[in-house]
């Protein structure tokens, strides 16, 4: 079999600098394009250690060793949390991308007689490579940034109502949330109604002007709110919503002004 050393190095050259450019998008790195291609001439040389006469476990080594040089090289040094940061995605983006390809080329190659698999003599080759292994990397970036920007906006949140119950919720800042009722100018959250269970407050209703159309908000005062660790001082209402909210495990909406004003730690949780 006839393998073809220049060919071979230049599909590790790629997808090196397509993993390397990944992390650099995910971590926000804003690196030098010359690191990033040095960075991975440096990860493609590692396939001159499969000609070597070594055991499965040196081969290993000398493969983590070249990454950890690779990330050095692309990215530079500043702490560990750092380098290590940059290692953890490199391996986590090569997973995804090799699991990809594996899954595309088994998909396509086998196909079955009952509980009988034969390869059909199809399998992904050097153009299916360099045109999958981009749009791979692209979607996943999309998918991650996407969870980074949700995530960002998530809070962990405890309420105490006026009857001294406590409910531990997790809550979403609603950037377009500016409710406030017109009697007192007291933000609004937004909660629920399935979390409140047998809870009955005293309900005050306050005018919401929408779009459409004029209607009728059922609010309530609660006793404190706590934000991600931190009591916010300012006086709030609450208003009963019917419907989910269709964010996973969300059931509050936070006002836009809390957050500025209780100057909360935005660490995700």
């Amino acid at each position: 079999m006839k393998v073809y050393v220049d060919l071979v190095l230049f599909i590790n050259f790629i997808l090196d600098l397509l993993l390397l450019i990944g992390v650099s998008i995910i971590l926000k790195r804003n690196k030098k394009t010359f690191r990033l291609l040095l960075g991975a001439f440096i990860g493609s040389l590692s396939m001159f250690s499969l000609f070597l006469s070594i055991n499965s476990f040196t081969l290993f080594l000398i493969k983590v060793v070249i990454s950890i040089i690779m990330v050095l090289v692309s990215f530079g040094y500043k702490n560990i949390k750092y380098t290590l940061s940059n290692i953890a995605y490199l391996y986590l983006l090569s997973i995804v991308l090799g699991g990809a390809l594996y899954f595309v080329n088994n998909t396509f190659s086998y196909k079955s007689l009952g509980f009988l698999f034969i390869n059909n003599g199809f399998s992904i080759n050097l153009v299916l490579v360099i045109l999958l292994s981009p749009i791979i990397i692209f979607l996943y970036i999309k998918k991650v940034k996407e969870e980074k920007e949700v995530l960002s906006k998530k809070y962990n949140v405890i309420i105490t109502l006026l009857n001294g119950k406590k409910l531990n919720l997790s809550a979403f800042l609603d950037t377009g949330n500016n409710l406030y009722d017109p009697y007192k100018k007291r933000p609004i959250i937004v909660i629920n109604k399935r979390v409140l269970k047998n809870y009955n407050p005293r309900c005050i209703l306050v005018p919401c002007h929408t779009v459409n159309n004029k209607s009728l908000l059922k609010c309530f005062k609660i006793k404190e709110l706590i934000v991600n660790g931190k009591k916010i001082e300012e006086e709030l209402l609450a208003c009963i919503s019917d419907n989910n909210f269709n964010m996973g495990d969300v059931d509050l909406l936070l006002h836009s002004k809390i957050i500025r004003k209780g100057d909360i730690n935005e660490k995700n949780y």
